[in-house]
């Protein structure tokens, strides 16, 4: 990626839109209040945050949100549709997504439409929205099975009519990074319009092909907090983050060490736990067992830690199972006040190995002290 563009990468988090539209996943205004505040402090630059054509409680929770006072610009959903855009427009939101639908196979099975209609469409729902004075993304509802060249065509037409960016949606999540870089990298190379990548995790490839997207010449990026979102869900914003960071060494400043409060929050609300293996945020993905690991651990963390797990709020386990070795049990006794020759540690570790085999667990430590206890008897 370009240095000079490495400041200029913005996120727009989709968590209060997409993220919402996780089959049975409901926000209360609170919740939605609390996640938009948390992703604002954190350093956000943009909130997609609702839909408003879905009705007054809808366009009420915008307002909710807009009353707020954000430093985040707040962005919401719309069909290209006069319609859809007034409800932003009562909403108090000064930027919109207008989304239609731009592959062949949409207006064939789904609308039943040509590409001259969907040109149309496009004219009169920009139109409208530019005479508003809105900031608006056009969003290409499934171009990731569309034809580039109408792409292009539309991008130019978006462009002509005073557009702030284009869209590119993986909507089924069926690319692969290198297709998503040379799908955006064809646009990028032909049109003057900054570009937005909004990727789908149906494949397990999100957050690469966010990356690919930004790599390509993408300049903004739509993210979820744990990758809610349709189906499988979206790129996730902790990943995003920091896989630019770590991957490619694009900092966005953010305020990172917040990322797993964060993550928490939307669980919470979503009714969606965090699994423990989550990657970023999940409670184990700092956890080191294997002896081999942990000993290399302990002599210098970047041995086997790609950074710090402070940077995300969370702390270094070190786990006492079967695939311990001495120097990460002799460390975790020592944390509990016992120190042994090393025969004996050996011996004790053998205790320890046998008795994870036969409880298929980590030990804690009064599962240590116990053992411990028990030892010193038999001696």
């Amino acid at each position: 990626m370009d240095c000079q563009k490495q400041s200029q990468v913005i996120i727009d988090d989709t968590t209060l839109r997409d993220g919402e539209q996780t089959a049975g996943v409901v926000f209360s205004l609170e919740e939605k209040k609390r996640i938009a505040q948390t992703l604002d402090e954190i350093g956000v630059g943009e909130l997609e945050c609702g839909i408003p054509a879905m009705g007054k409680e809808e366009q009420a929770s915008v307002k909710a949100l807009v009353d707020l006072g954000l430093e985040a610009r707040l962005i919401t959903w719309n069909r290209a549709v006069i319609s859809d855009i007034q409800a932003s427009i009562d909403s108090g939101v000064t930027a919109v997504d207008i989304s239609l639908s731009v592959s062949d196979i949409h207006m064939e099975h789904k609308l039943g439409k040509s590409r001259d209609w969907v040109k149309e469409q496009l004219k009169t729902a920009l139109g409208f929205a530019k005479q508003h004075d809105l900031y608006v993304s056009v969003g290409g509802e499934d171009a990731s099975r569309a034809d580039l060249d109408f792409l292009v065509e539309l991008m130019s037409i978006a462009r002509s009519l005073g557009a702030d960016r284009f869209r590119f949606c993986d909507t089924l999540g069926i690319l692969d990074p290198f297709t998503t870089y040379d799908k955006v990298k064809f646009l990028a190379d032909r049109v003057a319009l900054d570009l937005e990548v909004h990727t789908h995790n149906d494949l397990g490839m999100a957050t690469a092909n966010a990356i690919a997207g930004l790599r390509a010449g993408a300049r903004f990026v739509n993210t979820t907090v744990n990758g809610l979102g349709e189906r499988a869900g979206n790129a996730a914003l902790e990943e995003v983050v920091m896989a630019l960071k770590h991957a490619c060494q694009i900092d966005l400043e953010l305020d990172t060490s917040r990322f797993v409060e964060l993550s928490r929050l939307v669980g919470q609300a979503s009714c969606r736990p965090v699994p423990d293996w989550k990657a970023v945020v999940g409670e184990k993905v700092f956890s080191h067992e294997s002896g081999l690991h942990t000993d290399g651990v302990l002599k210098f963390p970047g041995n086997y830690e790609g950074y710090d797990a402070a940077e995300v709020g969370l702390t270094r386990q070190m786990v006492i199972g079967k695939h311990s070795g001495r120097h990460g049990l002799q460390e975790r006794l020592a944390s509990l006040g016992i120190e042994l020759r090393r025969r004996d540690l050996e011996s004790f570790l053998e205790k320890v190995r046998r008795e994870a085999q036969t409880q298929k667990r980590p030990l804690t430590d009064p599962d240590l002290l116990h053992l411990y206890r028990v030892a010193c008897q038999a001696a």
